[in-house]
This record gives C-alpha cells, structure tokens and sequence, in this order.
C-alpha cells in the first residue's frame, strides 16, 4: 500500500493520510488547524477529491474531521464512514466551526451530501471499501474513537488516530488485545522523552487543593477545556469531589457546546465504560444530569454568571483559549488574582493558553490586549496516550515492522523515532510525500 500525508506531518492538527490499495484510495481522517484568522486545511489538492472512494474519521474532535464541509463542497461525493456518536458528534463541532469561521470554500449543500451518504459502523465490524477490508477498534480517547485497521491481502496498517491506554471515568482504554500489523501510524502528542504522566490520584489530589484554596477565597475557578471529551471528565471529576466533600459545594457552571455535547455522550452511553452504564441505567444516579451543574444556554445567562457573586468554578470552552466563551469570562475576571485559571489539555504552540502556560502576563483575544493577574496552574489530565503508553502499544502489535509517526511536535516526534527506532523501521513523514508500505 501507498501511503501520503496531506496534514499532521512533524505538526499537530489537520490528520489527512491518503492510503492506496490496488484500485482504492481512502482517506483517514479529515481534519483542519484552527488557528486565529482562518483555518489551515490539508494540502489534499481539489482535483484529486473525485478520486477518494472513502472517508475513515477515526473521532470526533475537528483536527480529524473539520475539513469533512469542505471535502464535500470541492467534489467528494463518497462516503464516510464512524462510529454512530463520532458522527454526531462531528455534526455539532463542524456546525459550528463554520460559523466561527465561515470558510469561503464551503457551499450550503456539503452537510446533505455528507448525510446522504453517511455510513455507521460498529467496533470489530469488518466492512470494505473495493480491494480494502477495514476494522474499527476502540482508541479510548473520547466517546466513538476508533484506531483503523486497514487490510490488503495479507498485509495490514494500523492507524491509531488519538489513543488513550488508560481507563477514565466514562471509557475503558484503547483495545489491544490481538492487534497485528506491519505498519503503525501512530501519534505523538506526548511522545516525548520527558512525556510521563504521574499517577492520577497525585494529579487530581493537587488540582483538588488548588480548587479548594481559591473556592475558601472566594475565588472563581475557570476550567477552559474542549467541549468532547475533556470536559465531560473534568465535570464527572468536579461532581465527585464535591459530592465527597473534599471541595466546598459551589456553582459548577457549564458553559459553550458542553451541554449539546453531553447530550450525545447520554444517549450513547452504550459506547462508555459499563460501570458508567449501570450507575445511568441501574439507578438514578445520572452524573450527567448532576444538581452542582448550572447549564448556560446563553447570553442572559452568561451574563448572570459574569456578574456572580462570591466563588464559583466556571467550565467553558475553548481549551486553548482560541475562541468561545472563555473569551468572556477572561476579559471580566482575567484581571483579578483572587481568580484562577486551570488548564487541564494540551496547549499548542501559537495559541493564547500556551502563551499563558509559558508564563505570559498579557494576552491578545478577539483583538484586545489584556494584563492576566489570574492565577494560572496546569494539571494533565489528557486523554492521549504518554511516552510509555505509546512505546507499550507498538509493542502490543504483532508482526511489526515499520512505524510512521505523525500527529506532534516535530521535536516530540523526533526523540520517540529515536526510541522506537531501537526495534522497527521509523519514518517521520513530510507533507506530501508518497510513501511505500
């Protein structure tokens, strides 16, 4: 098979990879990177689109499935292929990226294309696309993600989109029981030397001191996080800790596409950890639905929120400060120590939570400089994989020889080529280049 990186090559965001079997081409992931002006889409080339036979979205967080509007404005007329939520999903996080960014290459027609011609699948299903068979396989990087087994004869890829090789509160870890493959496209988000993560109960035990310290001052605590995924484990987090009484019972509210996306979660939550199942279907004990959670629907009742008084701990998109309510609340409580900032993802080179996290004392959103006296503290609690988990998994995968690795910063994915290098063939790929299996 012939394999070329439209995005995702020695960067984060965009993931496009074109896979040729005989008579096939497929795409993995469709992905933009959402930046300040306008959004960087893969370098995929309009008049090749007529020729993709297939789509494969691996999840639904939009540097893997922004550019699907735009794939069916410019002559894609295939399917594409997800699990059932990533599909919903994906029609909530593109709809709106388009009216944040209205895109001048996107039509009005791409959403009842794409509907048309939508194809759910399910874990472990085997289906194909001409001379390629593919698979679908837990990732347990948020609701629906999948890593892809895409097979020709007997020689088989493995991409793992994002991947996740720990349990959270709403997904068991990535499946990897039984893989083989002789290539793996991996990501690398976390990829580097120093990329370990510490035990979870250290992680959770300082963020729950932090939140306490500022809630006792009559702080506010502002969690910017993305809308899937995040924060759903960052509001199940919250919810538990003040049900136990380990911080004081204050308003926890929930602002951005969080509550759409929540919905999606609770109606599929056959697709989370069967604990979760059960405490939702056994009992009325629905963490979903929890009374610490005030929904914001809107402007009134952000405004409300802006004007609060007394402590409060706000959960809000963007997570990295890109856009979104954040924007806001920052711009009204930025400027008070009193405050606090957690950022609990990753932050990206270029975006005003790096900035933040770096140490910067002012920052530009929507066009206005502000002075941040807020206190700012970072706590992982990512849902990809760590340097040790991503070395574990290549190891899981029998017949492996080669490994591409994509989806990081260059100088992450540099230092684990150079360790997994020990025991396979690494290629850290460009943009636009063809590679051979």
């Amino acid at each position: 098979m012939k394999l070329k990186f439209f995005g995702a090559a020695r960067e984060v965001g965009r993931s496009c990879i074109l896979v040729e079997g005989k008579s096939t081409r497929i795409l993995l992931d469709a992905g933009v990177k959402v930046g300040e002006e306008e959004a960087e889409v893969p370098t995929i080339p309009n008049s090749m689109l007529q020729s993709i036979d297939a789509v494969i979205i691996t999840h639904a967080h939009l540097d893997h499935c922004g550019y699907l509007p735009h794939l069916y404005s410019n002559g894609f007329n295939g399917p594409v292929y997800a699990l059932k939520p990533t599909l919903e999903i994906a029609n909530v996080m593109v709809n709106d990226y388009l009216k944040l960014s209205n895109p001048r290459d996107v039509n009005k027609d791409w959403q009842k294309k794409m509907q048309r011609k939508e194809k759910t699948v399910e874990y472990h299903q085997e289906f194909r696309v001409k001379d390629l068979a593919l698979k679908l396989v837990p990732a347990g990087h948020i609701l629906g993600s999948s890593m892809v087994e895409v097979r020709l004869g007997n020689e088989r890829i493995l991409y793992t989109g994002d991947i996740n090789l720990k349990t959270t509160r709403l997904l068991e870890p990535a499946y990897t029981e039984y893989l083989k493959a002789d290539t793996l496209i991996t990501e690398s988000t976390y990829g580097g030397d120093k990329d370990t993560w510490p035990p979870e109960k250290d992680v959770l035990s300082g963020l729950m001191k932090s939140i306490k310290t500022t809630l006792d001052n009559e702080g506010k605590v502002i969690v910017p996080s993305f809308a899937v995924g995040r924060a759903q484990e960052v509001l199940f987090i919250l919810d538990d800790y003040m049900r136990s009484g380990t911080i004081p019972k204050v308003p926890i509210f929930v602002d951005g596409m969080i509550g759409k996306v929540n919905r999606i979660y609770r109606h599929n939550v056959i697709f989370c950890k069967d604990e979760l199942q059960k405490r939702i279907l056994m009992s009325e004990d629905d963490p979903f639905k929890s009374s610490n959670f005030v929904m914001i629907e809107g402007k009134a009742d952000r405004s409300k929120v802006l004007k609060h008084q007394g402590a409060a701990i706000i959960v809000t998109t963007s997570g990295m400060l890109k856009g979104g309510p954040v924007i806001k609340y920052l711009e009204r409580m930025g400027s008070d120590s009193l405050n606090k900032l957690l950022l609990v993802g990753y932050q990206a080179v270029g975006t005003p939570g790096r900035e933040l996290q770096d140490g910067a004392k002012e920052i530009t959103l929507d066009g206005k400089k502000i002075k941040m006296g807020i206190k700012v503290e970072t706590f992982h609690l990512s849902a990809h994989a760590d340097r040790p988990q991503l070395l574990r998994l290549a190891g899981r995968i029998q017949g492996l020889k080669n490994i591409f690795i994509v989806h990081g910063e260059e100088r992450k994915m540099m230092e684990l080529a150079a360790a997994l290098g020990k025991h396979y063939k690494v290629t850290v790929p460009v943009l636009d280049a063809e590679y051979t299996t």
